[in-house]
């Protein structure tokens, strides 16, 4: 069985086809910065990769780009698209609708839109993945799994907004929680390491969108995103926490409207408006060459992760690790560092040389002194989606 799973983000488009049940990887590739001319497209088989820079202004574009390359007949994987049994496809935001992975039919794509309004940079580009995948891939099996899924299990006292009961109850208005997959795929790969009946971990994934999770015993009890993927910490456009008074003055000193100050909180605040760029790559550079704006921002960025450690520490009545995944958490040796400083009364303590990697695979960098483990652990979204997509069918 080929099970083609694709990952929209924010800015991004993952993507990979396993062999099933074996979880062979047949190929993978990225798209990077979608909506810019230097967007980069990366596709790779155990024969060839290919890196292509271009300009890719949307999800649309860039799903087709990875249709062409899968069909491509000198360097594709398959001959036909009837080659390809099942499409799982990753969706943020599945609101009171979705708590398990869902074979999609017309009904659950006009469930999907309704949502968008709640995460407006992400549920438009799942829901176009999805049309442009039943277009190319008529013949097969077409599946959702949800973000705010895993997050099920937070109670109500952590899920419930104090805000009147006919809003929050009859409404659904309520912490839902996203990146759901990666928290839950990460958190297993932990409690494996850490081999015990009764775990407490932070996973902390940072990309261009960024959430934290408090994880015991297996399940989300807390997490940092909300009501939609704007809230918590700093990410590449998305501006998390910010008091709800602001969004008032705004409107009332600025003369903007609801729908105005929307797109300024999504896509033009976090690093992009404290930096004028959200790519971490292009701030840390900035950073290193003396621009303070962008030193400011990783002050804020590491400050902001450090106070949800503390909280979710307190209510997890301790810790036994915290998990760093995602593109910045796994490769920004920088980041690392700045979230862990003066941690150390929480028994947190990096070791700066282990922490020199970007590593493949699950890697240790805690210090020999410190009582909680500090974790990499690359996270695959890709592969989670996979197998829950086969279970499935199988059931």
């Amino acid at each position: 069985m080929q099970v083609l799973v694709l990952n929209s983000g924010s800015s991004s488009l993952k993507f990979q086809l396993f062999s099933m049940p074996d979880t062979r990887i047949l190929c993978s590739g990225i798209i990077e910065r979608i909506g810019f001319e230097d967007a980069i497209f990366k596709f790779k088989t155990d024969k060839d990769t290919i890196e292509v820079v271009e300009s890719i202004p949307n999800h649309k574009v860039g799903l087709e780009m990875v249709s062409k390359q899968l069909l491509d007949k000198d360097t594709g994987i398959i001959k036909s698209a009837d080659a390809i049994d099942i499409v799982g496809h990753r969706v943020v935001h599945g609101g009171k609708h979705f708590s398990n992975t869902t074979e999609i039919t017309a009904n659950v794509k006009a469930k999907i839109k309704a949502l968008s309004s709640l995460a407006p940079l992400h549920n438009p580009a799942n829901l176009e993945g999805i049309e442009v995948a039943e277009a190319i891939f008529p013949k097969a099996k077409q599946v959702a799994v949800f973000d705010t899924a895993f997050h099920q299990s937070i109670p109500e006292h952590a899920y419930k907004y104090a805000i009147p009961n006919e809003y929050s109850d009859m409404h659904n208005i309520r912490l839902y929680g996203f990146h759901g997959t990666s928290h839950k795929y990460v958190s297993a790969k932990a409690i494996e390491y850490l081999d015990k009946a009764h775990s407490k971990i932070i996973t902390i994934h940072l990309g261009n969108g960024c959430s934290m999770t408090a994880i015991k015993d297996g399940k989300s009890i807390d997490h940092s995103l909300g009501f939609s993927p704007v809230s918590g910490l700093i990410m590449g456009t998305r501006s998390g926490d910010v008091d709800p008074s602001i969004i008032f003055h705004m409107a009332e000193r600025f003369n903007l409207s609801l729908s105005e100050i929307n797109t300024i909180l999504q896509k033009k605040s976090g690093m992009l408006g404290l930096t004028g760029h959200s790519d971490m790559r292009e701030i840390q550079a900035k950073a290193d060459n003396g621009d303070k704006n962008a030193q400011l921002a990783l002050d804020m960025n590491a400050y902001r992760i450090k106070k949800y450690i503390g909280s979710y520490a307190a209510i997890l009545n301790g810790l036994d690790a915290i998990v760093f995944t995602a593109g910045i958490g796994e490769n920004s040796i920088d980041m690392r560092r700045r979230v862990c400083s003066e941690l150390n009364y929480l028994g947190i303590v990096l070791d700066e040389d282990k922490n020199k990697v970007r590593p493949d695979k699950l890697t240790d960098v805690s210090a020999e002194t410190s009582k909680v483990k500090v974790l990499i652990i690359p996270t695959n979204e890709e592969l989670e989606i996979a197998k829950q997509s086969v279970e499935l069918f199988k059931n």
